[in-house]
């Protein structure tokens, strides 16, 4: 098996989480912050939109079982990655559309994607970004729907 790790931000955490949970290959999926200067923010300073941090999802996966590329298609599903600095409701830089990239061949697969995206959608919002520190979020927030009886 060859465990790897993604982060993307695309909005509120908790429906992305679940949805990425759900995908066959993915072990894991921790709802987080990442992308901001404040280290081990708690999610009311990352609410201010002073820390820098975008609400994000830390996913797990074996890559023998699904992919980097399969992965990016469903996150760029499971949000409107044309909207800056927002998804529905939720505003502020902390639910930006990021991908938050590990290696070159991730950053890559990203910028492709986007062009992909962009020849549907047109102007993406996504931002591409090298990983930094990764900060769990609170225990209420991990698998928030599940814990509270209903899926995404």
């Amino acid at each position: 098996m060859a465990e790897k790790e993604a982060i993307f931000a695309a909005g509120c955490f908790w429906s992305i989480e679940d949805t990425f949970r759900k995908m066959p290959g993915v072990k894991d999926a921790i709802s987080g912050y990442t992308g901001g200067s404040t280290p081990n923010p708690t999610y009311q300073q990352v609410c201010t939109g002073g820390t820098g941090h975008a609400e994000a999802v830390r996913v797990v996966f074996d890559d023998d079982k699904v992919d980097y590329r399969t992965l990016l298609n469903a996150f760029f599903e499971m949000h409107d990655p044309t909207q800056v600095n927002r998804q529905g409701p939720d505003i502020g830089t902390q639910y930006r559309s990021g991908v938050f990239f590990k290696d070159d061949g991730q950053r890559a697969a990203a910028e492709a994607a986007i062009q992909d995206q962009s020849q549907v959608r047109g102007s993406i919002a996504t931002e591409v970004t090298e990983a930094s520190e990764f900060y769990p979020a609170e225990d209420y927030h991990q698998r928030y729907f599940e814990k509270r009886g209903f899926s995404h």
